[in-house]
């Protein structure tokens, strides 16, 4: 695999906050990322049950954002599995019931392209979207898939949707065994928006071990879907099959958030929809749509 070009910053790991230009990540940046993904000083449980465990971390700097990381056990997945998943997205419109559109945009290098997603919230905040630069890295039997916001030219925030930002979000995929591995889900990502107190500890509490269970069900029924589905089709695996167009760094540049609007919810409560377990963005747990 092509690597990218050798960092010529100092060496240390890079402030993420402080990034100034967009880069492809390099194998410093994924050796940080592991490691802020094993660390456990500074983390405090919020959740733990069933194999799923979930961590929230206060920055100091601005108490609005909050770097949130989800462990989960998958029995009966091997990791490569857990990879194509979570790299497939058609597969995704499937079983993630929390996205209105997602697509990739552009292939910046064979292991990193920019794509968009915009997802739905727990009614009644506003729906929110985002456009990052994604990388990723095979690391022996491990890997590792990781995101942060840039802006492109030609998909600027839309009316309908609160623009949010990825400091960083990613995961990292740990082999347990031939058919079992360990995710860690971490992100830091700044909504746009003084969030109420109910939606941060929802998301700890109940939104993040339900979407990890829910990926680890997608996981058990994708080999079958991917049979019926372009069953080598695999661009993250073999990039000389990706249909994407070609884009030059110099084409993109790092989301600020503090350059987008700031949407108050602070006062918004929870609908009653919500407080009763309806759909809300949350999705119910029919599989149907992943045969």
């Amino acid at each position: 695999m092509e690597k990218p070009a050798a960092s010529t910053e100092p060496q240390g790991p890079r402030p993420v906050l402080g990034r100034e230009s967009v880069q492809v990540p390099d194998d410093q940046d994924f050796q940080s990322f592991r490691s802020e993904c094993e660390a456990e000083v500074g983390w405090n449980l919020t959740y733990s049950k069933a194999g799923v465990s979930v961590w929230v971390q206060a920055v100091e700097m601005d108490r609005t954002l909050h770097k949130i990381k989800c462990r989960m056990e998958c029995r009966d997945v091997p990791a490569e599995t857990l990879y194509d998943v979570l790299h497939d997205i058609e597969y995704r419109k499937k079983w993630d019931s929390n996205v209105i559109e997602t697509f990739d945009i552009a292939r910046l290098t064979v292991n990193a392209d920019v794509g968009y997603y915009s997802w739905r919230c727990p009614k009644p905040l506003k729906n929110r979207d985002v456009i990052t630069l994604r990388s990723w890295l095979p690391m022996g039997a491990d890997y590792i898939i990781m995101n942060y916001s840039v802006k492109h030219p030609k998909y600027p925030p839309r009316k309908d949707l609160v623009r949010a930002v990825s400091i960083q979000t990613g995961y990292l995929i740990q082999s347990t065994g031939p058919k079992s591995c360990v995710i860690t889900y971490l992100a830091q990502v700044d909504p746009k928006g003084s969030l109420p107190k109910w939606v941060v500890n929802k998301s700890s509490q109940f939104l993040a071990p339900k979407a990890m269970k829910k990926m680890y069900k997608a996981c058990l029924k994708y080999p079958e879907w991917k049979q019926k589905h372009l069953p080598h089709f695999k661009p993250w695996l073999h990039p000389e099959q990706s249909p994407l167009p070609s884009l030059a760094l110099s084409e993109l540049s790092v989301q600020h958030a503090d350059s987008l609007e700031n949407i108050d919810e602070s006062a918004v409560a929870e609908s009653r929809e919500e407080r009763m377990g309806g759909a809300g963005g949350e999705g119910s747990d029919d599989d149907t749509s992943l045969t």
